[in-house]
Parts: C-alpha cells; sequence; structure tokens
C-alpha cells in the first residue's frame, strides 16, 4: 500500500487508541511487524501543545519513518495550524481523526462527531490537505449512526479534498465499540474511491485479517485493541497473509522479553513513577489469558518502584516456565 511517497510493508497497520499508541508501544509494535503506527491523537488547541502529555505526544525522535500522527479537532484553521505545527515537528503523515466515539471528544463536537456535518469534513480535510506537504489521511466510522451510514459521501468528499487515504472503522459513533463490526460499508467505499482504503474494527486474527482483506477489497488492515497485551499480533498477520501459514505463538520467554522491553521504555519514556503506573494497564494485557492471570495483576499493580515491577514480572514468567516444562 502506498500512502504519497511511503510504501507502507507489510500492509498491516497499528490503529490510533488514546493512552495506548505512545512512542513505546509504536516502536515496539514497528519492531514486531505493524508497517506504520498511528499516534494517539493530539488536539489541535495550540493552547495545550506545551503542557506535559502533548510534548510527549509529540516526541519522534528516533522513531522510524513513516511517523504517523493524528490530530483531533472541529475548527479547519486550527487544525490546518496544527497541521504544519507538527510536521515541523517531524510528522511525515497527518492524520484527521473523525472516528473517536468518546463523548468527551465527541461533545466539543470533534471525533465522529463531526461526520453528522458534511460541510464541515469538507472545509477540515481542504484546509489540512492544503496546509501541509506531507500526505494527509483520514479516519472515520461507517457513519453517525445506523440510519445514518454516510461513510461513502464522506470518503467521496474526502478523495476530493485531496487526502492519500482512509481508514475506516465498522462502526457507527452511535455503536462505540458494541456488537460486531460490519465489513459492507468498507467495503461500499473502497468501491467508491480510488484511495487506499484501511479496514479497522474486530480484526483480531490472522485469519480474520484475511477475510476482512477478502470481503472489503480494502487495501491493508488496521488493528487496535488485539494489540493490546499482544503486539506481535502483526508479525503473525503479516506472514499468514504472505504465505497462507502460521507462525508458531511466542514462548513464556519470548513474551518475558517482549514485556520487559517495553517496560524499560515506558520507565525511560516517562520516568519510573509515571511508567510505573502507565505500565500497569499493559501488564493487564499481557496477562489477560494466561494461567493465574487475576493473582499476576493482583501482585505487579501492587509494586511502586520499577525495580519490583520488573522482578515480579521476571518471576511470574520463569514460573510459568517451568510449570510448562514440568507438564511436558
Amino acid at each position: 500500500m502506498q500512502i504519497g511517497p511511503y510504501r507502507i510493508a507489510p500492509a498491516v497497520v497499528l490503529a490510533p487508541m488514546a493512552g495506548v499508541t505512545d512512542k513505546p508501544f509504536r516502536q515496539l509494535c514497528k519492531r514486531l511487524g505493524a508497517g506504520l503506527a498511528v499516534s494517539e491523537m493530539t488536539t489541535a488547541d495550540p493552547r495545550l501543545w506545551h503542557t506535559r502529555k502533548s510534548l510527549q505526544r509529540m516526541d519522534h525522535v528516533d522513531e522510524p519513518a513513516p511517523i504517523s500522527v493524528q490530530i483531533a479537532g472541529y475548527d479547519p484553521v486550527m487544525l490546518a495550524e496544527a497541521a504544519r505545527y507538527n510536521v515541523d515537528h517531524g510528522a511525515q503523515i497527518v492524520d484527521i481523526n473523525m472516528g473517536c466515539p468518546a463523548k468527551k471528544v465527541c461533545n466539543v463536537y470533534a471525533g465522529s462527531a463531526l461526520l453528522q456535518d458534511e460541510p464541515l469534513v469538507a472545509r477540515i480535510v481542504e484546509a489540512v490537505a492544503k496546509a501541509v506537504e506531507v500526505p494527509v489521511t483520514l479516519k472515520i466510522r461507517t457513519g453517525w449512526n445506523r440510519d445514518n451510514r454516510n461513510g461513502v459521501r464522506i470518503a467521496r468528499i474526502a478523495e476530493q479534498a485531496g487526502i492519500a487515504a482512509l481508514a475506516v472503522h465498522g462502526r457507527t459513533r452511535a455503536d462505540l465499540y458494541n456488537g460486531d463490526a460490519e465489513y459492507e460499508t468498507i467495503a461500499s467505499i473502497k468501491a467508491a474511491v480510488s484511495i487506499p482504503v484501511l479496514a479497522n474494527g474486530d480484526v483480531d486474527s490472522p485469519q480474520k485479517a484475511r477475510a476482512v482483506l477478502a470481503g472489503t477489497g480494502a487495501d491493508a488492515v488496521m488493528i487496535g485493541r488485539a494489540a493490546q497485551g499482544r503486539p506481535w499480533i502483526f508479525r503473525e498477520v503479516a506472514h499468514f497473509l504472505a504465505t497462507g501459514e502460521h507462525l508458531a505463538p511466542p514462548t513464556p520467554g519470548e513474551v518475558c522479553t517482549i514485556l520487559c522491553g517495553h517496560l524499560e521504555a515506558l520507565y525511560a519514556f516517562y520516568g519510573e513513577l509515571a511508567g510505573v503506573r502507565i505500565a500497569r494497564k499493559h501488564l493487564g494485557w499481557y496477562a489477560k489469558d494466561r494461567p493465574e492471570n487475576a493473582a499476576f495483576r493482583a501482585v505487579v499493580n501492587g509494586a511502586e518502584s520499577a525495580e519490583l515491577q520488573m522482578r515480579l514480572t521476571r518471576d511470574y514468567f520463569a514460573r510459568l516456565a517451568e510449570g510448562l516444562a514440568q507438564a511436558a
């Protein structure tokens, strides 16, 4: 898949997720096979650009190209300025958020709330596409609600304005993350435009990725929640799409190495106190499908230092590997 001058290979992309796709997680997913990793959304409001949170979100030092940064807002002029600001600070692709269903985003008429105002969508995408020389992409949902699936019209507006690629989550704003994603609208969008389309929503296995690509005709799949605690899903999907064969799942030792490297990156990026706190949700995700996961989470979540959190994590996986060896 091509986005402007950038070849996205493999065509398996990490979706932007607020509070999740920070720099340590993006780098990890890219190392484990993601062809592109989109940042968590950054605000278009310049008054907030110099907060600690915003500065961390705009840190792309040593991040492998292409660097895709998502911006969120409702004002075309403000979003255009945000695009220029982020390009000046390392963004090589700018992504516009019109897919987030969160109330705090939609209540300020941003994210997927914008889908109900097609003229405003047109003004936004035109302003941002004209503001920067880098490719501009757009993330949307299939519509505002099930009676108003206007994704095809939004896609045509985006293509006409110069949007380089379009990611579509197979739910409406009203659906939030409930029920199953539907892919018929994504297929209709793909048939209606000539720009690359990325299919997003419930892609949680190599087989599902292949089925979604076949059913929608999309150029790539975008994976979000399924990568939480399982960042190696990108190499599994890429390998299956390329060969039709399944990779062996990582051993407990391999998972421990990946996880501990992730923890070290979090401590280095955020500092020990914040790093330990932010690591807790990732530890919970890594443990969710593993033996004694409740006990593991309870112990590790009580750790207040990086040293203790890391030691408890290593001890857990050592015991897990020992138990598997004895069972064999």
